[in-house]
């Protein structure tokens, strides 16, 4: 395994128009250790990344915690390429990354969750990756409305990290623990 301190020497490992696009889309690396850090809670916990782009927070977190799993799901194959180059460059072992619909992941196979406001592109006419994504109102309340529903049915002390999130995804009985960076990285516990 190859360990890899800064974002510039992670990101020089995407093709150009993915590096491009970090600034705006991809976790920094220093938010996605913080987020690892909290996620990770034991040997062998299973982190899952909503909508996990090229893998920048999954990336991250195996590099440091060994002995957890990362698992990354992106709507986008190109995007999942970019993510499985990257780990297989790294050597990592502990992070898995696959192309589907949130709306086809059962979250209770999964110990805790981070979140990137993964379906904001739904909504964002100028904040888009590409022409893959629909935009649609509804599309996005149906994302969320998703999510909400599969973080109420996890069991007590699920950890869950969202960065620029949109908190009405987050059930009521999921209670902020932390932050980092004036609130835009939130750490939750199900209580």
């Amino acid at each position: 395994m190859k360990i890899i301190n800064n974002d510039k020497e992670l990101e020089a490992l995407f093709p150009d128009w993915a590096r491009a696009l970090s600034g705006r889309h991809w976790t920094p690396m220093h938010v996605a250790a913080r987020a690892a850090e909290f996620l990770a809670v034991q040997p062998g916990t299973k982190i899952l990344d909503i909508g996990s782009g090229v893998g920048k927070f999954c990336l991250t977190g195996a590099m440091f915690h060994a002995n957890v799993d990362f698992y990354g799901i992106e709507f986008r194959e190109n995007l999942v390429q970019v993510a499985k180059d990257c780990a297989a460059k790294l050597e990592l072992t502990n992070v898995h990354f696959e192309a589907r619909d949130i709306n086809t992941v059962t979250l209770k196979n999964y110990d805790s969750f981070y979140f990137y406001n993964s379906f904001y592109e739904n909504i964002a006419v100028d904040e888009r990756i590409d022409e893959k994504v629909t935009l649609s109102v509804s599309l996005y309340k149906q994302y969320q409305a998703y999510i909400l529903r599969q973080l109420e049915k996890l069991p007590s002390g699920t950890r869950l990290a969202t960065f620029y999130g949109n908190d009405t995804y987050v059930p009521r009985n999921y209670h902020v623990v932390g932050t980092y960076m004036d609130e835009l990285l939130k750490f939750w516990v199900k209580i």
